[in-house]
């Protein structure tokens, strides 16, 4: 079986080290592998719409803000088909009839879903276009029958539900959809970076992040305000690794030899770990040194970026280009879809033929 990966975002505003670390370095990755036969990259605009609703200014402005992060970070339009959610309305049709095969209990289960739900406070206020956005991915997935997600950890229950609908769907009409597998990130920590603030993952909502297009200078800003050990007051005190932001930090991004070049007194990030434990390393140290190894991965994505932001046109014509080839395959599929369906009732020879008998015995 040919191999074909989907992955996306929402436009809800510029891409982040969580999006970074947790997917986007990952897909370009797989797209320069050859691996992959076909390989979608997603703006989900319609799915940013479900808790947005009321404010569409949002969603539509940073639609160019991810395809500018997208292209920064080495997406490559020559390789990947980038292309917008709503401009493929076979999607909502897709969701439309998957919404038959789920049961509103079993939306309500999705543990990413309640998560989100608590998140936003929707409490009982909830869109119903929010409750099922799970199946809206499933249409995405299955639309282009992706048998391969990249995704972080708190996406597994919606890859579940996709593979639900497959499972179900082709027991009851013949096997036409393709059964997705997720790929997580390498690094487990990867998985689920969380803020600056240490309290929660990295989020847009809740303003504790770092853009992939922030400035060196803001860049530093936050790294030096970032959530350390609170018990760590002196140098000499020891320092508590667990929920050290810092520190988790650098298990997502320090390399081997990023102590050659900005801290030679240490070997490795274990000693740095052992050193801070025992005391005798301030938070100043470890937060100079992770700003150094994010400015050096930043820098490139972000002299991309301005390079792209002069050709703005030419970006709204990538995604243009890609909407277009991504509909002419999800037409395709849809056509087997409601072949299996037994709902093409105007080029359905069989069941005119049936009918004109029916009608026409005597």
């Amino acid at each position: 079986m040919e191999k074909i990966m989907l992955t996306g975002d929402k436009p809800t505003g510029r891409l982040h080290l969580g999006h970074y670390v947790g997917s986007l370095k990952r897909r370009v990755e797989l797209q320069n592998s050859g691996e992959f036969s076909k390989i979608f990259i997603e703006i989900a605009d319609a799915q940013a719409i479900t808790d947005n609703a009321y404010n569409m200014d949002k969603v539509r402005d940073n639609i160019i803000e991810v395809a500018l992060d997208y292209l920064s970070v080495g997406i490559d339009p020559k390789k990947s088909i980038i292309f917008v959610q709503s401009q493929i309305p076979e999607l909502c049709e897709f969701t439309f009839y998957y919404l038959n095969l789920v049961t509103l209990s079993r939306l309500e289960r999705n543990p990413t879903i309640k998560e989100e739900i608590k998140l936003r406070n929707f409490e009982n206020s909830i869109p119903a276009g929010f409750l099922i956005y799970p199946v809206s991915q499933a249409a995405d997935i299955t639309a282009f029958k992706a048998n391969i997600v990249p995704v972080g950890e708190d996406q597994l229950p919606m890859i579940e539900q996709t593979r639900e609908i497959v499972r179900s769907f082709n027991k009851t009409y013949g096997e036409v959809l393709v059964e997705p597998e997720a790929v997580l990130p390498e690094v487990e920590i990867c998985n689920r970076l969380p803020g600056l603030d240490g309290k929660a993952k990295m989020s847009k909502s809740l303003g504790n992040c770092i853009y992939l297009s922030d400035e060196p200078e803001e860049i530093e800003k936050k790294v030096m305000s970032m959530y350390t050990d609170p018990t760590h007051i002196k140098i000499t005190d020891p320092g508590h690794i667990e929920g050290n932001v810092v520190f988790t930090y650098l298990d997502a991004f320090c390399k081997s030899d990023d102590f050659s070049k900005y801290l030679p007194e240490y070997q490795n990030l274990d000693d740095l770990k052992k050193h801070y434990q025992q005391g005798g390393v301030g938070d100043r140290v470890i937060k100079k040194f992770l700003n150094s190894i994010l400015q050096a991965e930043l820098a490139p994505i972000r002299e991309r970026r301005k390079k792209y932001e002069k050709n703005i046109d030419e970006v709204y014509r990538m995604l243009e280009d890609g909407s277009r080839k991504a509909r002419e395959i999800a037409k395709e599929t849809m056509k087997e879809f409601k072949e299996a369906m037994r709902i093409c009732y105007f080029s359905d020879k069989e069941l005119i033929s049936h009918q004109k008998e029916k009608y026409n015995k005597d």
